[in-house]
């Protein structure tokens, strides 16, 4: 045994003095035990969980939208005829390249544009208006021409006003020679 052992057991009559009182002491655990509940985070109010569920949120309405996009053209496109189809994917491309032509020619002003791109939306809503009669009436050759002269007739629009805007460039040296 070394000093201090012995010196606790000399000196045990002094620890002695102060005796705790177990019945006061268990009352003030048991008190503190109740009071103290353990610290619950919910996992909704999580900053990275409500970080990741906006973010699965936005990426599941950006597919839905997208699907609802994307498939909505080719559900339209199964139920016209395959001619109509590549007449339109035809015809709408040397439209809008035709129309760009109109849209970038320097020798334009901008209320002669504007005044014929409104008048190419006029066309462009007949033609809606031509598809939505196609879509009820699958096998009727009257609309599918009427839909082929609508772009015909936006195509002659566009030739004719580049047409117009080239002979207007073009010098006046009709001097010829009299005799």
């Amino acid at each position: 045994m070394d000093n201090f052992e012995k010196h606790i057991r000399d000196n045990a009559s002094q620890f002695d003095e102060y005796k705790a009182d177990r019945a006061k002491l268990w009352v003030t655990i048991s008190k503190e035990l109740e009071n103290e509940k353990p610290k619950i985070i919910p996992l909704w109010k999580s900053p990275i969980l409500q970080i990741a569920a906006s973010i699965a949120l936005l990426l599941g309405i950006t597919g839905i939208i997208g699907l609802s996009i994307f498939s909505g053209n080719t559900v339209e496109n199964q139920y016209m005829p395959k001619e109509l189809v590549d007449i339109d994917m035809h015809y709408q491309n040397l439209v809008s390249y035709q129309v760009q032509l109109v849209q970038n020619h320097p020798k334009l002003s901008e209320e002669d544009k504007s005044e014929f791109l409104s008048f190419m939306e006029e066309l462009d809503l007949e033609y809606e208006t031509l598809r939505l009669e196609m879509r009820k009436n699958l096998d009727n050759e009257q609309v599918l021409e009427a839909i082929v002269a609508n772009y015909k007739k936006r195509i002659e629009l566009i030739e004719n006003l580049l047409k117009q805007i080239n002979d207007s460039k073009l010098p006046d040296d009709d001097y010829g020679y009299t005799l």
